[in-house]
């Protein structure tokens, strides 16, 4: 019909955006880890020219795999 509205409301979310956002989590998670692994497995030539320090380095691999600096 010309003119007609719906007064059919969307749900505010639904079951596949609640379960992307669940297995998103974990496969996050997995990505800090390895990227935590292989920043701690660099070279002190490689980080020097990064200009970090092991220091820096250890600090952050020795984070959680949940501590999330950008809280995905």
């Amino acid at each position: 019909m010309k003119g007609h509205v719906s007064s059919i409301q969307q749900p505010a979310f639904s079951l596949h955006h609640l379960w992307h956002a669940v297995l998103q989590r974990p496969v996050r998670w997995l990505e800090l880890y390895r990227q935590r692994r292989e920043l701690a497995a660099l070279s002190d030539a490689t980080l020097h020219d990064l200009g970090l320090s092991r220091a820096d380095i250890q600090q952050e691999a020795e984070r959680h795999f949940w501590d999330d600096p950008l809280r995905k």
